[in-house]
């Protein structure tokens, strides 16, 4: 291990500071090399078990890429691709216990608040298979990733090295776990329409609506990974989101330039005001700050399941369990998939658009650090062992007490080979309410869309700045 002493501070602090880095690579055994690959080995190239279980309930994963659908059009709603699967059983409050070894914590307090909640098994899809470059350069990343961690706030995590994908594939604690989703490959090109709603206790809403354009260097296959000068450490996302409804919030936008890694740089923000016709800079974008119109149902770092900086908590990784998650929802992806059918009259989602398979997902526990202050106090993530995407997430109040349960609903665009949202959840166990984060069925997200970096800057944003 080295340590080095640079000089340099986040942007969103006034002062200068001085913080020490440690290195450590983390390149593995050769008896280890031997375990992953992308055919005939123990492990996947994401690190994943390929067998499936010995009930066989989790399937082998296989290298095959989900066929796209006979009639399926790029830039329409994505046909299912498993629309022939019945579901296997039923999961109910009265028979919960049954089940309750392949749940979380979180899940069976559902079951336990409201007794009419249910949750449908379906067959076990291992349907996030990406194109080979992603996985070739998770196995390079076996041996040029290198772990950092600096004293920068209390403690900040991240990487050097890896490129494209996981960093770790086979991570050696619960901070690399953890790493692997933050580098997670994810969807490249993005234009699509989105709604929030939180949704109030006698089960009425009003829909926030969101324009959402972003483009994810880290994957981008067009970008060199073994130019000299190798990928930038700053703006790996470029992001931008603006509210187009209701009236009263309409034309506000948030531009966010994301690093990969937070160890060297910071997230930089900006909010264009539509009555003052200015953008300022926005450092409150990133922690337990609210997520965009969630009526305080949500923070901002649990979009996507986790963003943005990571040095308030600690982790620690519980190991592997099989676990019933949310996976391959394109019922709740289809056009017709609308608000006022998939928010049931309870003011909770209604269950018939929801798809839970068993898979082996890795289990991280973050607690919150001694010195710091976040809304929550501990957060336990489920994470996909294929993909490393927070498919749970059960979230505890300062008082220790369970208060939250996040869902990831995510489906696998077989087009482009990226998975992404199909639908977000947060239900709140204290004020019975729920927030849902879904995609806007009038317009299909386009991944065809593409803009130059200058379209994610401030000044193209005051540019196109309405009222």
């Amino acid at each position: 291990m080295s340590v080095i002493r640079k000089p340099g501070c986040y942007k969103t602090l006034l002062t200068a500071c001085v913080f020490s880095s440690s290195f450590v690579m983390a390149a593995v055994t050769p008896e280890e090399r031997a375990t992953i690959g992308l055919e005939g080995t123990q492990l996947t190239p994401s690190g994943a078990i390929r067998a499936g279980n010995a009930e066989g309930t989790i399937p082998e994963w296989k290298n095959e890429p989900i066929p796209i659908p006979d009639g399926f059009k790029p830039g329409t709603f994505h046909l299912d691709p498993f629309a022939d699967d019945k579901v296997r059983f039923k999961i109910t409050a009265q028979n919960y216990q049954e089940h309750a070894d392949k749940l979380s914590e979180g899940q069976k307090k559902m079951f336990e608040t409201y007794d009419d909640y249910f949750m449908n098994i379906y067959p076990t899809r291992r349907s996030m298979v990406y194109q080979d470059y992603i996985y070739d350069a998770a196995l390079k990343n076996l041996d040029r990733a290198v772990f950092v961690s600096n004293d920068s706030h209390l403690g900040m995590i991240g990487f050097t090295g890896a490129r494209r994908a996981w960093a770790f594939p086979i991570p050696r604690n619960a901070n690399e776990a953890f790493l692997n989703q933050q580098s997670r490959p994810k969807l490249v090109w993005n234009k699509s329409r989105e709604v929030t709603i939180a949704v109030a206790t006698n089960g009425s809403y009003e829909t926030s609506n969101l324009d959402v354009e972003f483009h994810y260097k880290w994957s981008d296959p067009e970008i060199a990974e073994d130019d000299p000068e190798g990928l930038p450490t700053e703006n790996i996302l470029l992001y931008q989101q603006t509210l187009t409804g209701p009236a009263k919030v309409a034309g506000q936008v948030v531009l966010a330039l994301e690093p990969i890694t937070f160890t060297e740089n910071f997230r930089k923000a900006w909010a264009y005001n539509p009555g003052q016709r200015r953008v300022k800079r926005a450092p409150q974008i990133v922690y337990d700050n609210p997520i965009t119109a969630g009526d305080g149902l949500a923070t901002t770092d649990q979009g996507y399941g986790f963003n943005g900086p990571n040095d308030r908590f600690s982790y620690k990784l519980l190991g592997k369990r099989e676990i019933y998650v949310p996976y391959n929802p394109y019922k709740l992806f289809a056009q017709s998939a609308t608000p006022d059918k998939v928010i049931a009259p309870s003011g909770r989602f209604n269950q018939d658009y929801a798809r839970y398979e068993l898979h082996r997902v890795w289990v991280i526990e973050s607690n919150l650090k001694e010195g710091t202050s976040h809304d929550y106090s501990k957060r336990v993530y489920y994470l996909d062992e294929d993909s490393w995407e927070v498919m749970l997430a059960d979230n505890y109040d300062r008082r220790g007490e369970l208060w939250r349960l996040w869902e990831d609903h995510l489906i696998m665009f077989y087009d482009v080979g990226f998975p992404n949202r199909a639908a977000e959840l947060q239900y709140d166990f204290n004020a019975h309410r729920m927030l849902a984060l879904l995609m806007d069925k009038s317009k299909a997200p386009s991944f065809s869309w593409r803009a130059e970096d200058k379209h994610f800057t401030s000044a193209a944003v005051r540019r196109r700045g309405i009222r």
